[in-house]
């Protein structure tokens, strides 16, 4: 027994000499990878220079693109983690890109934003931590490109809706083709044919003199105000989608302008609560546009009740010639519509009034809900009363003649694009 603890004790004192032996050797080691890794990320020739590419303004409500090229100027591959200080109004602390970048290459990254509010975001430094194949340590270099940004109202969308009338392909976004009638036309000039063109305008005998389809290019004999006005009292302050109704109108009235203007009307715009604001005169000039965008890109909401007698007055006072009007605004209430239905009426024997108000999509996904206590089927129930307030609404706006939207806030500027074509196809304005 005694020659036996011997034996084990010996053997226990040798295999603990032979460990520490190792970890020793295995310490030494990763002193030395560490050393190695240092003097390759720190002392030797190379560097990272990283560079993000921003857009001149950002679209309010779209995805933006934003890119970063990151460049590897070391002689060997590195790990890269990039991590991008992103603007507070995101609300992303936790933003890193991960990739290898072999020695004396770019490469590029793209991410997409998607802002809900307009004004200035601040993007704030480029973060690089590079590592060496031994991955080890890790060398973080910081790139000063703070830079302020501006968020206007959905341009991408005006581009969007641009290009799809150009191309012909409305109807795959929902714009329905309406017919003209009632309406005449003055000879413009003679051009190419393009793809969508008419072909009863076109011109065979210039078409057998250049040897190319040409067409007869019309105009509407005069143009008409077409004007948006957008309520930004407390109620167009209701959020759906992280946008705000004001935003929604925003955005549609940034896209009716253009095409108004694209079909040879007169656009303007103005907004009112307990006073009238950011008017922009109804006319075709050339910085029409851009004049439009700069006002809409200040236009906030004020958290008051709004007038609607003010309203009424002014475009009394201002809108001598027979405009078509587009109300942006919202009711919730048959009792809030018959407030303002006095002023309304009154706008609508001098002009032609559009009004524009939203369906609360949040109401019909609830009632849409199957109940499963009493207490669940005595709130769908409310909540189909307001939704059918909602339509009692619209009968009541037309029983006086007066045109209305009621639309999903995603869908309005296709809803109104849509009213907008029917009241110039069926000449009312």
């Amino acid at each position: 027994m005694v020659l036996t603890a011997l034996i084990l004790g010996f053997l226990l004192s040798f295999i603990f000499q032979n460990v520490l032996s190792v970890i020793r050797i295995l310490f030494f080691v990763f002193i030395l990878l560490i050393v190695v890794d240092f003097l390759l990320l720190f002392l030797s020739k190379g560097n990272i220079h990283a560079e993000r590419i921003l857009p001149d303004k950002l679209s309010n409500g779209d995805d933006n693109p934003i890119e970063i090229k990151l460049a590897n100027k070391y002689l060997f591959k590195i790990t890269a983690t990039l991590i991008d200080e992103l603007p507070f109004q995101f609300q992303k602390r936790d933003f890193g890109l991960n990739s290898e970048i072999k020695s004396g290459s770019t490469k590029s990254y793209s991410y997409k934003v998607r802002p809900t509010e307009r004004g200035v975001y601040s993007f704030g430094s480029l973060n690089v931590f590079a590592s060496s194949p031994l991955g080890l340590l890790s060398k973080k270099f910081t790139f000063d490109t703070s830079k302020e940004i501006p968020v206007y109202p959905s341009f991408l969308q005006l581009r969007k809706y641009d290009l799809i009338a150009f191309t012909n392909r409305l109807f795959e976004y929902g714009l329905k083709k309406i017919r003209r009638i009632g309406h005449t036309m003055e000879f413009e000039q003679i051009k190419d044919y393009i793809q969508g063109d008419d072909i009863r305008n076109i011109n065979w005998k210039a078409t057998a003199k250049k040897g190319q389809l040409m067409v007869n290019q019309f105009q509407d004999e005069k143009s008409q105000p077409i004007y948006s006005v957008i309520d930004k009292g407390r109620v167009m302050k209701m959020p759906f989608d992280e946008l705000s109704l004001l935003d929604y109108a925003i955005n549609a009235t940034l896209v009716i302008s253009n095409i108004a203007l694209k079909k040879n009307d007169k656009a303007g715009m103005f907004s009112f609560s307990n006073s009238i604001e950011n008017r922009v005169a109804a006319e075709r000039r050339s910085s029409q546009m851009n004049l439009i965008l700069e006002t809409l890109y200040n236009l906030e909401t004020n958290f008051v009740e709004s007038d609607f007698s003010r309203l009424y007055i002014d475009i009394k006072r201002n809108l001598n010639q027979r405009s078509l009007i587009l109300l942006y605004t919202n009711f919730e209430t048959l009792d809030a519509l018959n407030r303002q239905l006095p002023y309304l009426q009154a706008i609508s024997k001098q002009h032609l009034l559009v009004v524009i108000f939203f369906e609360n999509t949040e109401l019909l996904e609830f009632a849409d809900k199957k109940a499963e206590s009493t207490q669940q089927i005595f709130e769908q129930t409310i909540a189909e009363k307001f939704i059918y307030e909602k339509k009692l609404i619209v009968n009541e706006l037309r029983k006086y003649g007066i045109q209305t939207i009621l639309t999903k806030p995603e869908n309005l500027t296709i809803n109104t694009i849509n009213k907008y074509l029917e009241i110039k196809a069926r000449g009312l304005i």
